[in-house]
């Protein structure tokens, strides 16, 4: 397939919106960033700090909130608690806790209002300039063995234009999503973007793709945005902005079929932890082990009282 038009020069920013209030998760969200909630040990913004990093991309630009300051300070030094870990001799936890400080080139942007990712998007435009670049959004993790922004940018950079992450999903669940109309394009799950809407209602959806949070985009899309209206809950959405791309033939989509863990969702952000830390090799075999006889207890208690 021919390029839609050359590339100007290769993704190295990264934007990370994080102003969302997380209200599903209230009230632990209520004085917390909801990036910052734990999974396992971690907290989930680190994860996506981490998925740009080994895709190449050093300079990260987080649009952020009121309330979001613990974002900072936790890529920030913390020399009280490095100096006290360091005379216990604890290098285990100090390697841990120094490891955000040095993941990359982390910068932040405030949205003064909550506008929508649309509007989000927009705030990054001083700092991303003229260059292709990527959008991850916190409540995806992606698992590190299955790189999909990798792939994204490699995808970017031969054909040009814009690229979006689909995955296949339910029809009864296709209305949380965006959903994006398709063509096929090419092979490993390539195809082409012809039109998205934004959570269309239950029966109207043009396919079970639904777009996550992982985007590869043209500055373009700043001029979209800045023409577009407000759409679905009062908000600039990002998908009508791509909406207007993809009728211009410039959206490409990678169809995922790896592993992604939702964090968005209450239940969801459970299982994605349970998952995690059965797979950890310093936590998984006891975890795992526990995990088998507390489901077998509760199993052999509900059946007791049928």
């Amino acid at each position: 397939m021919k390029p839609l038009k050359p590339l100007s020069s290769r993704v190295e920013k990264a934007v990370i919106p994080v102003a969302g209030l997380g209200t599903r998760f209230l009230p632990a969200t209520k004085a917390t960033p909801k990036e910052m909630l734990p999974v396992v040990d971690k907290p989930a913004i680190q994860y996506v700090v981490e998925e740009a990093v080994a895709a190449g991309l050093l300079d990260v630009l987080m649009v952020t909130g009121r309330n979001k300051r613990p974002l900072e300070d936790h890529f920030d030094r913390n020399y009280e608690l490095e100096d006290l870990l360091l005379r216990k001799g604890d290098t285990d936890r100090l390697t841990r806790v120094c490891a955000p400080t040095g993941l990359a080139d982390i910068h932040y942007v405030r949205q003064g209002d909550p506008r929508g990712l649309g509007h989000a998007v927009l705030c990054a435009a001083s700092h991303v300039g003229d260059a292709p670049f990527a959008v991850l959004l916190g409540d995806d993790l992606i698992d590190d063995r299955d790189p999909l922004l990798a792939r994204m940018i490699e995808v970017q950079a031969r054909l040009g234009g814009s690229v979006v992450a689909l995955v296949e999903v339910p029809p009864e669940k296709i209305h949380l999503y965006g959903c994006a109309a398709v063509a096929p394009a090419g092979p490993d799950g390539l195809v082409r973007v012809t039109d998205l809407v934004e959570k269309p209602d239950p029966g109207t959806a043009p396919s079970r793709y639904a777009v996550i949070g992982r985007y590869v985009l043209q500055p373009e899309v700043f001029e979209v945005l800045e023409r577009t209206p407000p759409g679905r809950g009062g908000e600039i959405q990002l998908t009508d902005a791509l909406q207007v791309l993809a009728r211009r033939g410039s959206v490409h989509g990678v169809v995922f079929g790896g592993r992604r863990y939702d964090t968005g969702d209450r239940a969801d952000y459970l299982r994605t932890t349970v998952r995690l830390a059965c797979e950890r090799p310093d936590l998984g075999p006891e975890f795992r082990s526990w995990l088998c006889t507390y489901v077998d207890t509760e199993l052999r208690t509900a059946d007791s009282t049928r």
